[in-house]
């Protein structure tokens, strides 16, 4: 039993090494040839953990090996164009100006309710708001909508802002992430200096979070979070 569970330990390990060496995109955003090495790999981790008899090399040679041959797909796409579109295919229009492309639709093996519900989770609900829509290689569509469908944005209204700055967390459930001190152009004395102002003791922060342009998400443990505007720019 004992060598069974430091067998599963160290396959755990080798594939998430694996898994780590290939790359952070999610299931939804994978290439073809990345979805079926994915497959693959689950499929044999799983053999040497629960077949003694397979000897334990047995098992993490061929995930090695997978890595070796994700890295050479990735490295000869991005350097032939023509490899890349046999491994992953191309980015298909269906929709352009005149509609939506029927024969597109059809080559990609989609029906038109397909189509419907990508524009639905691309925030749109009707074919005649969008210009064009691209079917990505990823099985993701991307719309380009018509002006009169388009969000209206401050520079449209001749309105002045402030470019966002990405907001750090300072204080997660009550401690105090010194490392992340280094993303924000504010000397760590002024922060911690603010933060002792609001008069609430740390432990009982749940999160603060601080970006350069000196707005505060703060929200204490069991209450309602709070947005505030200080002087603390970077």
């Amino acid at each position: 039993m004992l060598t069974l569970i430091i067998r599963s330990i160290i396959i755990y390990f080798v594939v998430l090494v694996v898994f780590r060496l290939m790359g952070k995109r999610q299931l939804g955003q994978m290439q073809p040839f990345e979805l079926v090495l994915t497959l693959i790999l689950a499929d044999l981790a799983t053999i040497p953990m629960a077949e003694m008899s397979v000897p334990l090399l047995h098992g993490i040679v061929p995930l090695l090996a997978l890595l070796v041959i994700h890295y050479i797909i990735t490295i000869l796409s991005k350097h032939f164009p023509k490899f890349s579109e046999v491994f992953s295919g191309k980015p298909v229009i269906v929709i352009n100006q005149n509609g939506i492309d029927y024969k597109a639709v059809q080559k990609l093996n989609l029906s038109i309710d397909d189509i419907m519900e990508s524009l639905r989770g691309a925030g749109y609900f009707s074919p005649n708001e969008v210009l064009f829509a691209i079917m990505e290689t990823n099985g993701k569509i991307s719309v380009l909508p018509k002006a009169s469908a388009s969000p209206v944005t401050r520079e449209d209204i001749k309105i002045k802002s402030e470019e966002n700055s990405m907001p750090v967390t300072i204080i997660s459930e009550g401690k105090i992430i010194k490392d992340n001190f280094k993303q924000i152009k504010i000397s760590q004395g002024k922060v911690m200096e603010f933060i002792n102002s609001l008069g609430v003791k740390q432990k009982k922060i749940l999160i603060l979070t601080l970006d350069n342009n000196g707005k505060v998400y703060f929200q204490e443990m069991h209450k309602r979070a709070k947005t505030i505007n200080t002087n603390l720019k970077g």
